[in-house]
């Protein structure tokens, strides 16, 4: 057994289940700012209910979202002691930030959001709903920060075998962090519209709750529109130029260019195969992609033939997850655009085929911002740090593969626990459905 790999594997586990909720906080967060504004400005008492009822979920999802969180940022000192020991001057301070600036102000208005409803006044109560909305996006900041780090370091000195700080500002403002942050947070407020959106469209084709229904609806989806068109251009676009700018290797693994090209196509499908790098069935425009990344249909991009072998990241899972990151995208635009069309029209309560359709997309921008992370890690590869340090270097020397094993085995089994328990909460609350609201509450 390959203790680099465990590792590494045990970190998938851990991250990509933490990652699962917190797109959710941030995007729920958001349009409960929105929720709670137009009940207490209108002194709308269904909207209340829709605040009320959502509060309750963002609550559930905050808790084991933080559980999970501080399960993944030990393994920094257990599994890779020597990525710790080499980068810690550097990575520290945004994780320490994220706890400071970011995490209290969360946690510490939540409580104040949850408890606080018909016992505090109903500007102060929108307050605390808005503080958690923006503690919960100040700390995607620094955790973005610290991973854009090992994307594209900046504002370092390697002295005596370790990355020291120079620049505070150069190393949070390195050239990847403002699109990628943007691109993030733009991903999870996708995935709170559609979270909002498919709740609703389950108490519609139940004919239950149908006014507190159709306001959530009508937020879930003018929201959800806007922001899934915001994805695609200018932040899926402009970051894809970053890339292409920053991480060559990355973005012609991604983009499936395999051999350099000038006026490089854009590829829309094909099958990959990676003995050799081949792409089969290609549906392809030319010159698109050398316009899309440097304005200019001609110009030249490299492509992976020009990288040495042992810096080409994995060429097949990179370019799939990367696509299909894209498609899924696409679909998010074409189904809130129908959505609103519906809505505009006024026939989106009577369309069941459509609602079921919302209801079952609930889950997918979540596996879009799955796919995200894993064209985003994997495409770096093998660098755990971006031209510094190797992955292969990073790992704990002390920990043996058969200790590495044991806990992945161990949290493969608390997470599935933990993820069954959520799934079983969350769905017995929707089937509860939303509590009335006091009167008093939509007039304070």
């Amino acid at each position: 057994m390959d203790a680099v790999f465990l590792a590494r594997l045990q970190f998938a586990l851990t991250i990509g289940f933490h990652f699962l909720f917190p797109p959710i906080t941030i995007g729920l967060a958001w349009l409960l700012v929105i929720v709670e504004l137009l009940g207490w400005r209108k002194k709308d008492e269904i909207y209340a209910r829709v605040g009320a009822f959502f509060a309750k979920i963002l609550g559930l999802t905050f808790a084991v979202g933080v559980a999970t969180g501080i399960v993944m940022e030990f393994q920094f000192g257990t599994n890779w002691a020597q990525y710790s020991k080499f980068v810690g001057d550097i990575f520290g301070a945004p994780l320490a930030a994220e706890g400071v600036f970011a995490f209290f102000l969360e946690s510490g208005f939540l409580g104040l959001y949850l408890f606080g409803r018909n016992r505090v006044s109903r500007g102060v109560h929108w307050f605390s709903c808005l503080m958690v909305a923006v503690g919960a996006t100040i700390s995607a900041f620094w955790i973005i920060v610290a991973n854009s780090w090992q994307q594209t370091p900046a504002g370092y000195v390697v002295r005596n075998g370790r990355a020291e700080l120079t620049s505070f500002y150069d190393a949070v403002f390195n050239p990847s962090t403002v699109i990628r942050y943007l691109h993030t947070v733009d991903a999870a407020l996708i995935t709170g519209a559609f979270f909002m959106a498919g709740i609703a469209a389950y108490y519609l084709l139940k004919q239950r709750e149908a006014d507190f229904a159709k306001r959530a609806m009508r937020v879930a989806v003018v929201f959800g529109l806007i922001v899934s068109l915001l994805e695609l251009m200018p932040f899926g676009h402009e970051h894809a130029r970053q890339v292409a700018r920053s991480q060559p290797e990355k973005f012609a693994a991604i983009e499936g260019l395999y051999f350099s090209a000038t006026g490089a196509p854009m590829v829309f499908f094909a099958v990959p195969t990676t003995e050799p790098p081949t792409l089969h069935a290609n549906i392809e425009i030319p010159g698109l992609l050398s316009w899309l990344a440097f304005g200019d249909p001609a110009a030249p991009i490299k492509g992976i033939n020009e990288f040495p072998a042992d810096q080409i990241p994995p060429l097949w899972l990179t370019f799939v997850s990367f696509h299909n990151m894209v498609v899924l995208g696409m679909y998010f635009i074409l189904v809130m655009a129908i959505a609103a069309y519906k809505l505009y029209r006024k026939t989106l309560w009577n369309s069941p085929g459509f609602l079921r359709l919302l209801m079952i997309s609930i889950p997918l921008p979540l596996a879009a911002c799955q796919l995200g992370w894993i064209a985003t890690e994997v495409g770096r590869q093998p660098w755990i740090v971006y031209k510094l340090m190797r992955t292969s270097e990073a790992a704990s020397i002390t920990v043996s593969a058969q200790e590495i094993l044991f806990s992945l085995v161990l949290f493969g089994f608390i997470y599935l626990c933990l993820g069954m328990l959520y799934v079983y909460l969350f769905v017995r609350k929707v089937k509860y459905g939303p509590a009335p609201v006091d009167a008093k509450e939509v007039i304070a």
